[in-house]
């Protein structure tokens, strides 16, 4: 399986596929060309001695400075190797894998003047399983992810260091190269930049004007964090709706609530589709028919509004897909390549080309939908914390249900500190606060405004995790909850669970065993909240209930 980059059609799905699953890329011919075609107008602009920014000046406040042509290239290496300063926890293995695809299409839009040299090298970079060690923080989201994405341009130059992923890669005379013993148990090495090229059998850089400002110019850490996060909250959601439905059947209230009238009635689509999953999900509940005309006239919130809720979430991270979808197919970095006959005969080159500085590069975009979405998420986690309290409390819960869901209560505590936890990572979502919404002028005041866009996406992967610990919690009680369920009716023979929540239980089952006595709860938990993860429950719901709401996006993106 492959990916197919051209610069015009890259998804969060093949972000995810490509960082998280290791899935090769290849370059469409059309995408190539484009390229080609951009190369040469740069070449043209140099030549012709006019100043460009870019080309033949310096960055950022030394904009003004002239640089010789015999020096053009020392400029575009220092630029890489300055901007190599950031700070922080390095970056996952996803993590940059999902940055280098992401930079490796927006310069196939055929606007960034570099050679196909460049593009082909980070392709085999990624193919070949060579990471750039990446430091996660330092980026303003304006002029993009400068310092991360630097990282990822110091290997290309030989520099640097990456992280370099088993089997040994024949070098270019067909020799197998000689690396260090492996760093890990899977295999990995962590290499000097020059020795990770050369497991791959490939030759340091020499970098070329414009070429040094394309690679670290641009949002491309933040728009794979942000796919990243688009594909898991999408996941997550359905994860949470049948974590909805299954604490609903456990606790015997009503899915009355997710009637199709009511929620037609205030067509919000995210609220349509949480209502109709939770529908689908309890179809054929032996256990829903059984207490269908019980006395309880209301449920408490956090069940009866789980549609309104879930839904508000899902629009935000529909909001933030769309978003996410145009960036992934756009020229970001500046200053940018066209045609003179596209462009204004004002703009800045030769009869050739035109090189324009503009802002493309500018986080804002991504940063004020990935705030949204990191604020929705706060609220999931909230109402699914909710639903635990009603699913272990003893004042709140059904008479059916023991204390805490232990076995023996009182000399056992069950899953009571679930909840603390699952209470403790929902403020600690609350205290993640807006980054977008600063702003620090920096390089002498020429760059006076900036998205801190990075960090903003940084968050919302903190959101993420943290959510789906809570909502992997409430998948984890209420499974436990169901063994109780029968207490409740004068029933022969077990009550079935619906559909879809069956298929819930028998996953959380099939790596969490019932509670025989009191045991450490965070394994129970975390195998649960990886199957949400890596899309195995997601999966396994579309398998059991046709017609589930997963996500805005056409089949296959």
């Amino acid at each position: 399986m492959t990916v197919v980059l051209d610069g015009e059609t890259l998804t969060p799905a093949d972000v995810v596929a490509v960082a998280r699953d290791g899935v090769r890329v290849e370059l469409s011919a059309e995408a190539r060309e484009r390229v080609r075609e951009s190369r040469r107008r740069v070449e043209d602009v140099v030549a012709s001695g006019e100043p460009v920014y870019g080309l033949n000046t310096g960055f950022g406040e030394l904009v003004d400075e002239r640089i010789p042509g015999s020096r053009l290239e020392e400029l575009q290496h220092n630029l890489v190797r300055s901007h190599a300063a950031g700070a922080g926890r390095e970056l996952t293995r996803e993590e940059v894998r999902a940055t280098m695809v992401v930079r490796i299409n927006a310069l196939l839009t055929g606007h960034s003047g570099v050679r196909e040299t460049v593009v082909d090298r980070l392709v085999a970079m990624c193919n070949g399983g060579v990471h750039p060690v990446v430091r996660s923080r330092g980026s303003l989201g304006a002029s993009g992810d400068l310092a991360p994405l630097a990282y990822v341009a110091l290997v290309l130059i030989g520099e640097g260091e990456a992280v370099v992923e088993p089997p040994d890669r024949p070098a270019a005379d067909g020799r197998k190269t000689a690396v260090d013993e492996p760093d890990d148990s899977s295999g990995s090495r962590r290499l000097p930049g020059d020795r990770a090229l050369e497991t791959i059998g490939i030759e340091p850089l020499s970098l070329e004007p414009k070429e040094g400002l394309a690679l670290v110019n641009g949002t491309q850490l933040t728009a794979g964090l942000a796919s990243l996060s688009v594909v898991d909250a999408e996941r997550l959601l359905l994860a949470a709706d049948a974590a909805g439905a299954l604490t609903t059947e456990a606790t015997l209230a009503t899915t009355a609530t997710s009637d199709a009238v009511i929620h037609d009635a205030r067509p919000h689509p995210g609220q349509r589709e949480s209502a109709a999953n939770v529908r689908r999900l309890t179809t054929d509940s032996e256990i829903v028919e059984a207490h269908r005309n019980c006395d309880r006239v209301q449920d408490a919130y956090s069940l009866r509004c789980l549609p309104q809720v879930h839904g508000a979430v899902r629009d935000a991270v529909d909001h933030l897909r769309k978003a996410v979808t145009v960036e992934l197919n756009s020229a970001t970095d500046n200053p940018l390549v066209f045609a003179t006959d596209r462009v204004d005969a004002r703009a800045s080159g030769t009869d050739a080309a035109a090189v324009l500085s503009g802002g493309n590069f500018h986080g804002a975009p991504l940063a004020l939908r990935l705030e949204y979405v990191r604020l929705a998420l706060v609220d999931l986690a909230a109402i699914a914390e909710r639903r635990i309290d009603r699913l272990l409390n003893p004042n709140v819960q059904e008479s059916h249900l023991p204390p805490f869901l232990a076995t023996d209560s009182g000399v056992e505590s069950g899953y009571m500190i679930v909840q603390y936890t699952a209470a403790s990572l929902v403020n600690e979502l609350r205290s993640l606060g807006p980054a977008s919404t600063d702003n620090t002028p920096v390089s002498g005041g020429q760059e006076d405004h900036v998205s801190m866009s990075a960090q903003s996406a940084v968050h919302v992967r903190r959101a993420i995790e943290n959510a789906t610990w809570v909502i992997a919690a409430e998948l984890v009680c209420g499974a436990e909850a169901t063994e109780y369920v029968q207490d409740a009716f004068d029933a022969d023979g077990r009550l079935s669970l619906g559909t879809g929540t069956d298929a819930v239980y028998e996953a959380v089952r099939t790596d969490v065993p019932p509670l025989e006595g009191d045991r450490s709860a965070d394994a129970d938990v975390q195998r649960v909240a990886d199957l949400v993860t890596a899309g195995e429950l997601t999966a396994t719901l579309e398998e059991a209930v046709e017609g589930l709401e997963t996500s805005h996006a056409p089949r296959g993106a």
